[in-house]
């Protein structure tokens, strides 16, 4: 049997001019690479449609025509592969390659380029030039990743064009830094060095692993899905044209019975995509609640006095499969914003705060808010929240309206008593909180999100007997739909097995949130499901005996990685003295029950005037040493040692059970 023999590639040096032939075989057989970069480089405005049919059109306008003088193809300043990066089978590195790759990326980088007299609200010329290919009646989308997919898209979709570029020859083409540089300035790109610049920081820490996500089907638009577009509209827009036409050559008589016709026939005409239709929504009866095993959203009955508005419905779930440009789009981190697979539930259609809101919740996974102005020109709304695995208490409330500095909520039928309260007034009781029969909210203060910190406004729910809960919780807004669940883990007992989180309403637990309420800041619109406060170590300090304690602040994502706040809590005239950060850790399973020893350390000032390194662990801590500047160590779970107030110090911990800690920093 022969053996295919693979053709040699070119190897024209820069400058050299290319036959129009080269580019059509380097075209064929880099087109997929081609199609993912300008995938990658074009802006996220246009959509995931817009930009798959955009990156095959600047892939396919690329290709010079037949008549192309070969003195205006000329390989490009910088053509080769960098020497460090070896060759791979999939790894292009010849000139006619490069040239093609070059028009790709003017193209690409086009769409984002502006000129001075042109409207800053509208997309840049080039992204309103009709173009081939073009698809009717489909909607085209690259296939799903995971959650790691969407955090490399979402980090893409807030840098710009030419940064994109820099990240993508980087680790698509393997070019180095120098190499990027000239290619983008030979591209266009306002500020090369600066792009690539910021192109470095992006992937960090595993770039490998950002390479690998890159070359995910998340970002390939050459492998893709189908979904049919707005089959109503469309019909209704077909139906407009025909009749348009008739009124032309149809007597005036006639056409007055034509639209009549047509007007009768077009609110049930045609077929629906079940996803969209509204009369396809799951409605959940309203006292099944009370009567289920499964305590989470699927469990709350429609609410709303539009419930039954299938026009405002029919709009929201349109809205939601194929947003047009004046709805403004969010989404949570890790919550993918594609329209709905089957029919969603429904579990709120009403008017709040002079909106019409609409709320879903879909297939375990998501609730979706749809908001539209009852009055005015302003755009609709439409947020998406991950919910999956909601239970009691982070499924009882979602967030119906935000209206300036406060709140109104939605609350789950299983919530039989709404009071607010302070958490920096821990002494404070609760205040009672008006509810109305649907289960709306009087609005509520809203915690500040910057400047100072004077208050900070929670939920206090209690569930109800009937569901054999009957017990209080707290739950805060951080920016998201659904509410944060706020819980406090005690200080170890001696000899006690170790403790459980509970729930943050005793005096105890308010205490301890009194002083770490103000680092919540920091979570706003992480996509936050639930705050533990864990008391891991109380500590004796120097010179006075007085005693600090040690918390570690844990935020749990729906999207599963959590986030590590140590707090240190030295004693303070005030009970709302904010504690003091040490440590900051990122997705890390610390502090959890997949993470349940911690070392920390701080520099801390005596009223001496002395500074002193201060040292303490979780339960299973037996020994904790100091190296580095400073050295001592000390039996125990806590160490104190005198030190400069700058001294560079290491601290280790031996646990009782074996092994050692490390501190978090």
């Amino acid at each position: 049997m022969p053996i295919h023999q693979p053709q040699q590639r070119s190897a024209a040096a820069p400058g050299e001019p290319l036959g129009v032939q080269q580019a059509e075989a380097a075209l064929v057989e880099h087109y997929p690479r081609l199609v993912r970069l300008a995938y990658v480089v074009l802006p996220p405005y246009l959509g995931r449609h817009r930009r798959v049919l955009a990156a095959h059109g600047a892939v396919q306008r690329a290709l010079p025509g037949a008549r192309t003088s070969p003195d205006r193809v000329r390989v490009p300043a910088q053509s080769r592969r960098s020497p460090e990066a070896p060759e791979q089978a999939e790894g292009p590195a010849s000139a006619p390659y490069a040239w093609m790759r070059l028009r790709v990326l003017r193209t690409a980088l086009a769409y984002e380029r502006r000129p001075r007299w042109w409207p800053g609200r509208l997309p840049a010329p080039a992204a309103l030039r009709p173009t081939l290919p073009v698809v009717w009646g489909l909607r085209l989308f690259p296939r799903a990743g995971g959650v790691d997919e969407l955090a490399l898209d979402r980090a893409l979709s807030e840098a710009p064009g030419a940064v994109r570029a820099a990240f993508a020859l980087q680790l698509l083409d393997g070019l180095p830094e120098t190499a990027v540089r000239a290619l983008l300035a030979e591209a266009g790109a306002a500020d090369p060095a600066g792009a690539v610049r910021r192109a470095a920081r992006l992937g960090r820490p595993d770039r490998a692993a950002a390479q690998v996500l890159l070359r995910s089907r998340e970002f390939d638009p050459c492998t893709v899905q189908t979904r049919p577009s707005d089959l109503l509209r469309r019909r209704h827009r077909v139906r407009a044209v025909a009749l348009a036409a008739a009124l032309c050559v149809v007597a005036g008589t006639l056409a007055v019975a034509t639209e009549k016709e047509v007007r009768d026939e077009a609110p049930g005409a045609g077929v629906t995509v079940p996803a969209l239709d509204p009369a396809a929504l799951l409605r959940t009866a309203a006292e099944q609640w009370a009567d289920t095993s499964r305590i989470d959203f699927t469990a709350w009955p429609v609410r709303g006095d539009r419930r039954g508005d299938g026009e405002l419905l029919g709009r929201a779930l349109r809205a939601w499969s194929e947003p047009s440009g004046n709805v403004q789009v969010s989404t949570t981190p890790g919550t993918v914003g594609v329209g709905p697979a089957q029919p969603p539930r429904l579990l709120f259609a009403g008017e709040v705060d002079g909106a019409a809101v609409v709320l879903f919740h879909d297939g375990g996974v998501r609730v979706v808010r749809y908001a539209e102005p009852l009055a005015g020109g302003g755009g609709a709304a439409l947020d998406f929240a991950r919910t999956d695995d909601a239970d009691v208490t982070t499924g009882a409330a979602v967030v119906v309206s935000r209206t300036g500095e406060k709140a109104r909520f939605l609350l789950a039928p299983w919530i039989s008593e709404t009071t607010t309260r302070d958490l920096l007034a821990p002494d404070t009781p609760g205040r009672p909180l008006e509810v109305d029969p649907d289960g709306i909210t009087a609005p509520v203060e809203r915690p500040a999100a910057g400047g100072g910190c004077d208050a900070w406004p929670v939920l206090q729910l209690r569930s109800s007997e009937r569901i054999v809960e009957n017990h209080a919780f707290l739950v805060t807004d951080l920016g998201d739909l659904a509410p944060a669940h706020l819980t406090y883990t005690p200080k170890p007992g001696r000899g006690a097995p170790a403790r459980q989180p509970r729930e943050a309403t005793g005096p105890e637990a308010l205490v301890a949130w009194a002083r770490t309420a103000c680092s919540l800041r920091a979570l706003a619109g992480s996509g936050v499901r639930a705050v533990n406060n864990w008391a891991f170590a109380e500590q004796r300090l120097p010179e006075g005996g007085a005693s600090a304690e040690w918390l570690c602040t844990r935020a749990d994502t729906w999207r599963g990685p959590g986030r590590v706040l140590v707090q240190f809590l030295q004693p303070a005239a005030s009970p709302t003295a904010p504690a003091a950060v040490v440590a900051d850790r990122n997705d890390t399973a610390l502090c959890s029950r997949f993470g349940q020893h911690i070392l920390a350390g701080t520099h801390w000032k005596a009223a001496s005037g002395r500074w002193y390194v201060l040292a303490a662990g979780s339960r299973a801590v037996d020994r904790i040493e100091a190296t580095g500047q400073v050295r001592g160590a000390a039996g125990g779970p806590t160490l104190a040692v005198r030190a400069p107030r700058d001294a560079s110090v290491q601290l280790t911990a031996g646990l009782r059970g074996g092994g050692t800690l490390a501190a978090v920093r």
